[in-house]
């Protein structure tokens, strides 16, 4: 009994660990310094780092933002639009796309390999079966909850672990799913600049735009084809049986 406690405990403690430094994050404010205000106030330093230390610069933000999405705390948007105003759209897209995936991956890992299992091994039957039809068709279903931003960034991280959703279905999605919000808040980053030096500043309606959101829809919807056709797919097979 008390090596099962022991067991457990030590697979916990991964998770334990970042729920401390998250409560610690909060607790301390820590989301204050990313923030668009915090952006503003210091962009020509920033600006100036990013030029003096080009080489080491993009590593270092794709390790922050890795830290970042890991330890779940706020500042992802804040971090995707500041990637497009330091770096420009297609690279700053292109390094948060990676410090995002690379995060999202570490902390589905560690999920997953604490509680992930244990939790489905000891599920009832609705949990069991919620997890069966996600995993028939996990990637579609993955793709929707990327491409459009209904749920917490750290719920969608967490979740599939919980699921037992597979590593290579779960990167697949994350990577190619996040891709276009990712460039749109980049390029809305790019164009910081004027936007500040006329005394305005970035929101989230002045980001995702109607046409904007109709698109990331769209794409949601197309992500869902293979389950719509599997759903009407059945009952024509069971007729001609």
């Amino acid at each position: 009994m008390k090596k099962r406690e022991s067991d457990l405990l030590r697979r916990i403690f991964p998770l334990l660990a970042i729920g401390v430094v998250l409560a610690l994050s909060l607790y301390f404010d820590l989301g204050r310094h990313l923030s668009f205000d915090v952006l503003s106030e210091h962009r020509a330093l920033l600006l100036e780092w990013v030029s003096a230390y080009a080489v080491a610069a993009p590593l270092i933000f794709i390790l922050a933002y890795i830290a970042v999405v890991a330890f779940s705390l706020p500042g992802g948007l804040v971090m995707t639009v500041s990637g497009g105003f330091l770096f420009g759209a297609l690279p700053g897209g292109l390094y948060s796309v990676t410090g995002a995936t690379i995060g999202a991956v570490a902390l589905f890992l560690v999920a997953k390999t604490s509680i992930g299992d244990y939790l489905l091994a000891r599920a009832g039957q609705s949990v069991k079966k919620m997890q069966a039809g996600f995993a028939e068709n996990a990637l579609s279903y993955m793709f929707v909850l990327r491409l459009v931003p209904i749920f917490p960034f750290f719920l969608v991280n967490l979740v599939p672990a919980f699921l037992g959703v597979p590593l290579r279905v779960y990167f697949i999605a994350t990577f190619f799913g996040i891709i276009p919000a990712t460039f749109v808040y980049a390029l809305a980053g790019s164009g910081l600049g004027s936007v500040l030096d006329r005394g305005e500043g970035i929101t989230m309606r002045g980001v995702m735009t109607p046409e904007v959101v109709g698109a990331l829809l769209g794409l949601a919807l197309l992500s869902l084809t293979p389950v719509i056709y599997k759903h009407f797919r059945k009952p024509a097979i069971e007729e001609i049986q």
